[in-house]
């Protein structure tokens, strides 16, 4: 598996799951929606810490700005 995320993309991706989460367990957002933003956010935190997204993979996208030695 190939990792085809950059940092600015993690960063952005910890925080928006850290929001949801904190959103959630405030009972700012409650019910279906919570749980349902609650368990993005956990996917959120599971692609970060494998540094691979399966939906950018079908449209070739790569934040993995790696540098190549020549």
């Amino acid at each position: 598996m190939k990792h085809n995320m950059g940092k600015t993309d993690k960063t952005i991706r910890v925080i928006v799951a850290l929001t949801l989460a904190t959103l959630y367990f405030t009972h700012t957002i409650t019910g279906n929606l919570g749980i349902f933003l609650l368990a993005f956010g956990v996917v959120l935190l599971i692609t970060v810490s494998i540094n691979f997204c399966p939906f950018y993979t079908p449209w070739g996208i790569n934040t993995n700005k790696k540098k190549l030695s020549h």
